[in-house]
């Protein structure tokens, strides 16, 4: 069942045998896997059903590094999480991405790929891919162009499926009519209370904006609330243990990362759909398409010992001819106008995040006068009828001689990227997260060593001249033009080694027995992959874990 704890008319408290802390992907996929049991799951969600700015208020917080970051727009409090914003992108992460590489400060997980594997096969049945067979690294499906073939020591093209569901959308129904699920919206964790020994979590407070509280007591405890409120909550939970819960080494909300996203430069060229027209995500087939992109092969990271990455290249239109500027507006005009507060929400954080380049055409003012729009789109017909015929013979609709190349690297782990809590605090009364997001020197090697043989190899592959960004020829000193693509990563890193980590290898909090978290904040390493795919295998994973210690649990005290 589905409880708005804002109703006043709902119970406070609730025992239960697993707690988990946030619906997004993690959350949801770890409940569903209990429905039909005996085993009883609240699931605590902070938003609502759909996007508000009053909840959206709570993640808000500073950025004090040297490369800004805003967590109030980065992620989306809501049932569904985050993934309300997603684009879909599934990959497993690469072996080479979990091995310990000597050139990378604090790489290597617990754990292989192997082990991941089975998890990563049970995730596409989750995202509804379950048409795309996959490998290491990448699914294995047809795509509907032929990407460019290049020198496979140097650059590679691994394949991404696109999961075509939102999860809330999608299993709401599932844990609404579950009788062993109960949700909790706009029910906001305040604290983990631990024993007096520090060893277990007795019970977890929670409250709404209007001053409503409970407990929910549970057998284990899940925090999946992503890669920085995972760190805030354990945190935030200092009144039994004062440095916060798994933080006896002062490592919860360090080694932060994201995959930081920039422009590498442009491609000038005669013919750019020649590299843009293979990795165009408007041409996939089928409810789940799969697209390729353009990555460092692990041969080339090794040999020149940088992280990994990708690049995509994006058309950057030239002049717009008038008829298709007013088609163009007209569409616009066309188009329902929604103004409920989840889509002005929605709207909003998307152009916080938005990672393409801008065309000129983007920012400017258009008419809404429907009539005089559809004049200017019948004096614009040879304009809009050339179009075709470009479109006809997959050319661009608009000319251009630039393509733009944005880089998507995987972020070095460094303890002195943090998140910690802030002196401000929030309308619940608890502090505000601080982000202090940083770079090291092999994340800006990487950026430019990479960037030349992205830069050599597309205009190899058109006949075109690469212009390097200009801030990849300033020094170390310099802050890099690089923005987050919203991965967060890290914070609660897993370890067999409570002094290199927050988790062990089964995503438990070290010194804690029933505390576990789920979500990319485990992640010792990145890669350049889409971090949901490998959040949805461990948690999965996760809750087999948890489903077998239950039961064990149950059949000793049976007997």
């Amino acid at each position: 069942m589905i409880i708005d704890y804002l109703d006043s008319s709902a119970k406070t408290d609730f025992d239960v045998d697993v707690c988990v802390v946030g619906a997004g992907a993690a959350g949801i996929a770890i409940a569903r896997h209990f429905i039909g049991t005996s085993i009883t799951v609240c699931l605590v969600e902070g938003g609502g059903a759909t996007g508000e700015e009053q909840s959206q208020t709570l993640y808000e917080g500073t950025s004090i590094g040297p490369v800004p970051f805003d967590a109030g727009t980065s992620r989306m409090r809501v049932f569904g999480g985050s993934c309300n914003l997603w684009g879909g992108g599934c990959i497993p992460l690469g072996k080479h991405d979990l091995d310990e590489r000597q050139w990378v400060p604090h790489s290597g997980w617990p754990i292989a790929y192997d082990e991941l594997k089975p998890y990563y096969e049970r995730a596409r049945e989750y995202c509804q891919i379950e048409a795309h067979p996959f490998t290491d690294g990448s699914f294995l499906t047809e795509v509907a162009r032929s990407p460019i073939s290049f020198d496979a020591d140097k650059l590679i093209n691994p394949v991404f499926a696109r999961s075509p569901i939102l999860f809330g959308n999608a299993y709401r129904s599932e844990l609404k009519s579950a009788l062993n699920i109960t949700v909790l919206l706009h029910a906001n964790l305040l604290e983990l209370h631990a024993s007096a020994s520090g060893a277990a979590i007795r019970y977890a407070r929670i409250g709404t904006v209007d001053g409503r509280k409970g407990v929910v007591r549970a057998r284990h405890y899940v925090l999946a609330c992503g890669g920085i409120e995972n760190a805030r909550m354990l945190l935030l939970s200092n009144s039994v243990l004062p440095r916060g819960l798994g933080n006896e080494y002062d490592l919860v909300g360090r080694y932060f990362m994201d995959h930081p996203c920039g422009s590498m430069g442009a491609i000038i060229t005669d013919t750019p759909e020649r590299l843009t027209r293979p990795y165009d995500r408007n041409l996939g087939k089928g409810p789940a398409p799969a697209f390729p992109e353009i990555a460092l092969s692990p041969a080339f990271q090794q040999a020149h010992r940088i992280l990994n990455g990708r690049v995509h290249p994006f058309a950057v239109e030239g002049a717009v001819p008038q008829g298709i500027r007013s088609l163009r507006d007209f569409r616009a005009a066309l188009r329902p106008t929604v103004q409920d507060e989840n889509a002005l929400l929605e709207a909003r954080l998307c152009a916080a995040l938005k990672n393409a380049p801008s065309n000129d055409d983007d920012t400017r003012v258009r008419s809404d006068n429907k009539a005089l729009l559809a004049l200017r789109v019948g004096l614009g017909s040879v304009d809009i009828a050339k179009a075709m015929l470009q479109k006809l013979g997959s050319k661009p609709t608009v000319r251009s001689n630039r393509v733009e190349l944005i880089g998507y690297f995987e972020q070095a782990p460094n303890p002195d990227s943090r998140v910690a809590l802030a002196e401000e605090r929030d309308v619940l009364g608890l502090p505000k997260v601080c982000v202090d997001w940083r770079l090291t020197a092999l994340d800006r090697y990487t950026y430019r060593t990479a960037a030349a043989l992205f830069g050599a190899e597309l205009a190899g592959a058109c006949g075109g001249t690469y212009q390097p960004a200009a801030w990849l020829s300033e020094d170390d000193s310099a802050t890099a033009q690089v923005h987050t693509t919203a991965h967060h990563l890290g914070t609660t890193r897993m370890s067999d080694d409570p002094q290199q980590g927050v988790v062990d290898q089964q995503c438990r909090v070290h010194g804690l027995d029933n505390l576990h978290i789920a979500g990319s904040s485990v992640f010792p390493t990145g890669g350049w992959a889409f971090p949901t795919f490998t959040i949805i295998a461990l948690s999965l994973r996760l809750a087999d874990q948890l489903r077998t210690q239950l039961r064990t649990s149950a059949l000793s005290e049976a007997i």
